[in-house]
């Protein structure tokens, strides 16, 4: 089985004040390829930092991480920037599209990044698009769409340069409990075409959809277990 992340005796410290905090303490993980991870863990217990670590949006005090073959411990900001966006496609609870745009720009704006043609990402934004059922409202703004269709134009975003990782914080944190089973639908449908998917998630029953629960106390991995009844 391939290793695509590989913690190493974590740590980070932050300093609020004149006061040193301890948010993640000596955390070794191995996630691999094609692996479905929920982590879990109540404010303050680490999770977030753990993500922004993963996510390459913040690095640790001390301790490596590997990610995909390469030291990513203690890249500079250009390098994590480079490592975000070509490895790591990222879903957060407040959607993060841009009002003027239509869906369709939206999604296509990381290739605009990446320095793809216009007709190329007009023909990938569209394939994404279609895959995750909105066809439909290409041309509508954020504004137009209900909150799970937004959700949907931001997996579709997070997926348009085949990220090694979809990394999602709190994906279903603004949705109702119908359309966050929609949108875990969504992730399964896109676990099962190959992809390797970590969720940061407080709430118990959206963390059962994966096929692997961590759960972070004080810092620390308190729990490390397969879900062997994942909910599809």
């Amino acid at each position: 089985m391939e290793k695509l992340i590989e913690l190493h005796d974590i740590v980070k410290n932050y300093q609020v004040g004149t006061q040193a905090v301890l948010a993640l303490r000596s955390v070794s993980l191995d996630i691999i390829k094609g692996d479905y991870v929920a982590i879990m863990g109540t404010s303050g217990s680490g999770k977030s930092t753990l993500m922004n670590i993963i996510g390459c949006l913040d690095t640790p005090t001390s301790g490596t991480y590997t990610l995909n073959s390469k030291d990513v411990s203690m890249l500079n900001d250009d390098r994590l920037a480079e490592i975000r966006n070509t490895e790591i496609g990222f879903v957060f609870q407040t959607f993060n599209l841009l009002p003027r745009y239509s869906a369709l720009e939206n999604v296509m704006l990381p290739l605009v990044y990446a320095g793809v043609d216009k007709g190329e990402r007009i023909k990938l934004a569209t394939e994404k698009l279609n895959s995750v059922g909105l066809s439909d409202r290409m041309e509508h703004k954020p504004n137009e769409l209900s909150g799970g269709q937004r959700q949907r134009v931001a997996v579709a975003r997070a997926l348009i340069n085949t990220p090694s990782i979809l990394l999602a914080d709190e994906p279903t944190g603004n949705l109702d409990s119908k359309t966050s089973e929609e949108i875990m639908k969504l992730f399964a449908a896109i676990h099962a075409a190959g992809n390797t998917i970590i969720l940061v998630t407080h709430e118990e029953d959206i963390a059962m959809h994966a096929h692997r629960i961590i759960k972070l106390k004080d810092g620390e991995i308190a729990s490390d277990l397969i879900n062997k009844n994942p909910i599809y």
